[in-house]
């Protein structure tokens, strides 16, 4: 293990504590009848879906907007789409696990995500994981927006220099490692849990291990 630990750990939601988003985006074309990337492909080329993913994750725009604007992008129907886009994600026990480990054994836990919408979050499985909680639709900034980063490790009472931030995206990763937080590239849970270990200091016990808190299968939050 590494000779200093880190004081405080931030996780992403989608993707970290969740199966992974993109899955569930190819598993939502397959079911419309739409080609598998179409979702993927409109958030990294169409300026008009990046207009709409950011003020749906900012809550500037209400989820009914988002649903119309991008149905129509894509060619569906609107109603209920954002339960359709993200219908297979599902909650990650060992990660979930994992974060209750590390705050059982002294870490400051926090949770920075970008959001849609903000009923998806389970309540009590939230207060059972962190001790600070930063959610994009609820401050008005997304990552990689510099000051949620800020905001997030302020919730820990800690500098960001002072924590470790977990997320799947690259994208997100650069501007919590240029306000010197550490950072982890969440692309394997083993490969997550060795990482942490080293930086923390935290024994994670075994891989069965799982989280008490129940958590409802409608969670939908990238």
């Amino acid at each position: 293990m590494g000779a200093e630990r880190i004081p405080g750990l931030l996780v992403d939601w989608g993707g970290v504590l969740t199966s992974n988003v993109f899955d569930a985006f190819a598993a939502f074309g397959e079911r419309e009848g739409i080609s598998p990337d179409a979702v993927a492909q409109l958030f990294r080329t169409d300026p008009a879906a990046r207009e709409l993913l950011v003020g749906l994750e900012t809550g500037r725009l209400p989820e009914p907007e988002f649903e119309q604007g991008f149905a129509a992008l894509l060619g569906v129907p609107p109603t209920g789409l954002i339960d359709r886009l993200l219908g297979s994600v599902q909650p990650e026990p060992r990660m979930c696990a994992a974060v209750a480990a590390a705050r059982s054994q002294g870490v400051a836990t926090g949770l920075l995500s970008n959001s849609w919408g903000l009923s998806g979050y389970p309540a009590a499985l939230l207060t059972e994981l962190f001790t600070g909680v930063v959610i994009s639709g609820s401050v008005g900034l997304r990552k990689p927006t510099p000051e949620i980063y800020r905001l997030a490790a302020r919730s820990l009472g800690l500098r960001p220099d002072q924590c470790v931030f977990v997320d799947d995206l690259p994208g997100n990763l650069a501007p919590a490692r240029d306000l010197g937080m550490a950072t982890v590239h969440h692309v394997s849970i083993d490969r997550t849990l060795a990482e942490l270990t080293e930086l923390l200091g935290v024994d994670f016990g075994s891989p069965s291990t799982a989280v008490s808190a129940g958590q409802p299968a409608e969670e939908r939050q990238p």
